[in-house]
């Protein structure tokens, strides 16, 4: 019988290869197999350089530079050309190692063949700065393993290769920790996983520091566009609702339509049954259908739109009841963002401002999904909820959404709150909608100084990335977060946060902080939608003190390319070239 069932498994097997090889499909991909395939792919990284080694004799750690030479990721019996780690019962050699961006992925290593044969324990430490790879897990800087594992220990082979982690980092630092022994590193490669996706949107000024804000903003959100659109790379790695709001707006602008936000979107709607608030934020709900108003007027897709139909009905359903004597009355955690959350007279004029925007948006979707009823009584409550206008207590938040809902107007909120103190009390997440706001005052001179300063801080403190959170304050005596922090000097990244990023937890990589991105081609470029799908699109630059700017912004129909040149009289010059089937209004 064991022949027997060996004969027919052996069959059973060949048979359907056959099969998925007749479709163009390895052997496993037949239909008794269930898989679900990558949307990203993977580039190995050869560092740029090496930070630190634990050794300035060269007797423990040996030929480290050799480790900077391209290799091609394949053992060999040649035995050259490879860095030795030599550790004793006191002597633990140590490489920290930079690959010139964030990335996220893991690591690779090589091994040769030293005399000993067993496999040798290392630890690995990654690190969004040099800072974080260079740190213990404690409770005293915030160096964390939540979420993502960034510190660890595992074995390498004799002769060989191993690929281990999955993180977001730009900084690696390997210990041999066992005594007594020889390990012998051929390569030490980054492994970087990423959508391939083309960047269809650009933008280009006389400014070079506008120019690299908005390609880091570009590439920050392009990092957490992984399997789902998460918030940071290292941390937290989740969908929060909120935080896509500008990551689509972002994703809009620069690489168009893009499956991952459907299927983050999706994914929250899915785990989240009515009443329940998505991820336990009643704002994070009301970003929910904001952002289907904007991913329709932007992409035009009505048949991804009415897969939202009963849920969204049933959602503002749920938030009209939630309004009370004119005013906003959420339960569930009330939320703006981090820096305004013990501002509690902020965050209530916050959600009556996005309540309001969310039924205008509401009663939108509703006539496009030919719900009538619901139409109307979302265009009821937002009538009834203009009749209200709450105080803001300082919050520039608070005053930017108030602004953007028409119930201050933006002149008065930019010049009584979001413009004092210029930069100071802006956040990553909603500095992008004090931006909108500024922009909707006409000052779009303290936009982009803002853009400069604010984000371009970030820049100076040698980022790649945009961040969690910053304050400019933080720079003002701290080293940049690729080097060895002097002595006498504050760590930025170590020193500094709040909440839930205090100190090296504080993540380096967060898509809610690209906001500049989206804002510089829609304002600066000027292009805006006003047709859904890009049929039509108004083309109004902004350029303030700029001289000239060009740009691309893509539409389901094609790519819109356009170039400003100021002229000596302070007019301005446009070329625009727009694909067949959309109309430019200027």
């Amino acid at each position: 019988m064991r022949y027997n069932y060996l004969t027919l498994l052996c069959y059973t097997l060949l048979s359907t290869s056959y099969q998925a090889l007749a479709q163009g499909l390895p052997p496993i991909f037949d239909k008794t197999y269930e898989s679900q395939k990558d949307s990203r792919i993977r580039h190995y990284l050869t560092p740029k350089r090496i930070v630190w080694t634990s050794d300035k004799t060269s007797t423990s750690v040996v030929d480290a530079q050799k480790l900077l030479v391209k290799g091609s990721g394949q053992a060999d019996l040649v035995h050259q050309n490879f860095c030795k780690m030599i550790s004793t019962a006191d002597v633990k050699p140590g490489i920290l190692f930079d690959f010139g961006k964030e990335i996220q992925g893991g690591i690779q290593l090589i091994t040769d063949q030293p005399a000993n044969q067993k496999p040798i324990r290392v630890r690995i430490r990654f690190g969004e700065s040099v800072s974080e790879a260079m740190s213990d897990i404690d409770t005293i800087r915030g160096a964390t393993n939540d979420h993502a594992m960034r510190d660890f220990v595992v074995e390498v082979p004799w002769l060989g290769s191993m690929q281990v982690g999955n993180s977001g980092f730009r900084f690696a630092r390997i210990d041999l920790i066992d005594p007594d022994r020889e390990l012998q590193l051929k390569e030490v490669r980054a492994v970087f996983e990423f959508r391939d996706i083309p960047y269809l949107g650009s933008f280009k000024s006389n400014d070079e520091r506008l120019n690299q804000i908005w390609n880091v903003g570009a590439y920050t959100v392009h990092l957490n566009m992984q399997e789902y659109l998460w918030d940071g790379i290292k941390r937290d790695r989740l969908v929060w609702v909120g935080d896509m709001h500008p990551e689509v707006m972002t994703i809009n602008t620069v690489f168009g339509k893009n499956d991952v936000v459907a299927k983050s979107l999706d994914q929250a709607r899915d785990i989240t049954p009515l009443p329940g608030w998505m991820n336990g934020i009643s704002a994070y709900s009301m970003w929910w259908v904001l952002i289907h108003r904007d991913l329709y007027k932007n992409q035009g897709d009505i048949a991804y739109l009415r897969k939202q139909q009963k849920y969204l009905v049933g959602l503002l359903d749920l938030l009209i009841q939630k309004t009370k004597d004119n005013k906003e009355n959420l339960d569930g955690t009330r939320f703006l963002d981090w820096p305004s959350s013990e501002n509690p007279q902020g965050i209530h004029a916050g959600l009556h401002a996005m309540m309001l925007m969310t039924m205008e948006a509401g009663a939108e979707l509703c006539t496009i999904l030919d719900e009538p009823a619901q139409a109307v009584k979302c265009k009821n409550t937002a009538t009834q909820l203009k009749l209200y206008v709450p105080e803001i207590n300082g919050s520039k938040q608070a005053a930017s959404l108030l602004a953007l809902a028409g119930l201050v107007p933006a002149e008065k909120a930019n010049a009584d709150v979001i413009s004092q103190g210029e930069c100071e009390r802006f956040s990553t997440f909603y500095g992008y909608y004090m931006l909108q706001a500024k922009a909707k005052a006409k000052d779009y001179n303290g936009a982009l100084n803002c853009i400069r300063n604010y984000w371009g801080g970030m820049l100076d403190m040698g980022a790649t990335t945009f961040w969690e959170d910053f304050d400019l304050a933080w720079t003002k005596n701290a080293a940049a977060i690729d080097e060895l922090v002097p002595e006498g000097k504050d760590d930025i990244h170590g020193d500094f946060g709040a909440y839930c990023y205090k100190n090296l937890r504080h993540s380096l990589c967060h898509g809610w902080a690209s906001g500049p991105t989206a804002w510089l081609s829609e304002h600066v470029l000027g292009v805006s939608i006003v047709e859904a799908g890009g049929k039509t699109i108004r083309v109004q630059p902004n350029l303030g003190d700029l001289t000239w700017a060009e740009g691309t912004y893509p539409t389901p129909l094609g790519v819109v390319k356009v170039r400003h040149e100021k002229q000596a009289d302070g007019s301005i010059k446009s070329n625009i070239d727009a694909p067949k089937g959309v109309k430019v209004l200027r």
